[in-house]
């Protein structure tokens, strides 16, 4: 397969989903507890609903109005120190998968502005590296979804939130970019540098 013009496509694909990527890294909404409006005896002072957010690397609370590192020291003795190095590893492996993912831009790049040699065989590596991020990320999205399961600090009311749902998508649609270049290699003719003369014998 030499055609640029499904790299390009594939790329663009790519780029959405690492957009993707940062932004499930940068809210910190991973796991996230809403408490119910309660009914104020006094009209004129409505209650305001308690709302904490976990993310990679911090702990957001509406009763402090700011956030804080999360995991801290003080989170990682005793029985939470399972949660802690599962928590980190949820870390690393998103990290992980942005160094991956610059991988990748880099092997399209080369693919792209290479020449008809890189063009037909260049497919592998970048489905390659595509998968590695992926598996890299559905690991990551496990963990999170594990501890959800499994943890006792996750009780009725708490709930999976955005940046979870944002890193599953990111998976999703690198896994289709890595179905659509895949298919488009084993499938589409290969594209000649010069037209065939028809014999007109």
């Amino acid at each position: 397969m030499t055609r640029r013009m499904v790299y390009g496509i594939g790329l663009w694909v790519f780029l959405a989903a690492v957009a993707l990527t940062f932004t499930s890294m940068a809210l910190p909404d991973w796991i996230s507890y809403t408490s119910p409006v309660s009914t104020s005896p006094n009209p004129a002072h409505p209650t305001t609903p308690i709302h904490v957010s976990y993310g990679l690397h911090r702990r957001c609370s509406s009763l402090t109005s700011n956030c804080t590192p999360f995991p801290a020291p003080e989170d990682c003795h005793g029985e939470d120190r399972y949660f802690c190095s599962m928590w980190r590893s949820v870390g690393f492996l998103m990290n992980f998968s942005v160094v991956l993912e610059l991988a990748t831009l880099v092997a399209f790049a080369v693919v792209l502005l290479g020449g008809r040699g890189n063009r037909d065989n260049g497919w592998k590596m970048c489905v390659g590296l595509l998968a590695v991020v992926v598996s890299v990320q559905v690991a990551a999205m496990g963990i999170v979804a594990f501890l959800f399961d499994h943890d006792n600090r996750f009780f009725v009311g708490w709930k999976l939130d955005r940046s979870w749902i944002l890193c599953t998508v990111s998976w999703i649609v690198l896994l289709m970019d890595v179905v659509g270049i895949t298919v488009a290699a084993k499938m589409l003719p290969a594209e000649d540098d010069y037209e065939p003369i028809p014999d007109r014998r």
